[in-house]
């Protein structure tokens, strides 16, 4: 069917990239923007308010600098849930976003999948970055929160697919909500290089 118009407090531990930097993956969003802001991270956030209805790919936008453009097999879908707006996909296949201009080493939101009526159902959700790093759980909120932080390069794309749990009949849509990207100040992000560096040495 399709949607046409029908309206923990933990990071988790951190996965190393082949760059011997990490991706570290947070749980809990107050974790995530003072890891952000402590690493001098500028944050922004979409909270997808101005959009509405279906969108054909890619549907576009700017976020603190960042240009972001989203795309699914079958267009997108913004739609009402639980009093907001939230970025969802015409079609339940899975929703990559990507990101352009200044360099996103941070992205978060409120993760998780829905019902062709906008309600939220659970699932398995799935969120992947370009380098391969995966993070996988089982989501029933609207308030679910999951993060991704670099210490290496940039994030160019998120992934996000969404299934239903086992035995489960109905289609899932994967959905975004509250999309937030922390950009570091030029020399925040030559310090994270070097960091870098320094972990290869150790090794």
């Amino acid at each position: 069917m399709q949607k046409f118009l029908v309206p923990s407090l933990v990071a988790a531990a951190a996965l190393a990239s082949s760059s011997s930097a990490a991706i570290i993956v947070f749980t809990n969003q107050f974790v995530w923007e003072g890891y952000a802001v402590g690493n001098d991270a500028t944050l922004a956030t979409e909270t997808f308010a101005s959009y509405n209805g279906f969108y054909n790919n890619p549907l576009t936008g700017t976020l603190g600098g960042v240009a972001w453009s989203a795309s699914a097999t079958g267009g997108l879908y913004v739609g009402t849930v639980g009093g907001s707006n939230a970025l969802s996909t015409n079609n339940p296949t899975p929703m990559t976003i990507s990101f352009g201009g200044s360099g996103v080493f941070g992205v978060s939101g409120n993760i998780y999948g829905t019902d062709i009526n906008f309600n939220v159902v659970p699932s398995i959700i799935q969120l992947s970055l370009q380098d391969g790093t995966s993070y996988i759980a089982f989501i029933d909120s609207q308030t679910a929160f999951a993060g991704f932080y670099s210490t290496g390069a940039a994030i160019s794309a998120i992934t996000i697919s969404a299934q239903p749990l086992p035995g489960g009949t109905n289609a899932v849509y994967p959905t975004f909500d509250n999309m937030s990207v922390a950009v570091p100040a030029p020399g925040a992000i030559a310090l994270l290089g070097l960091a870098g560096l320094v972990g290869r040495r150790r090794r």
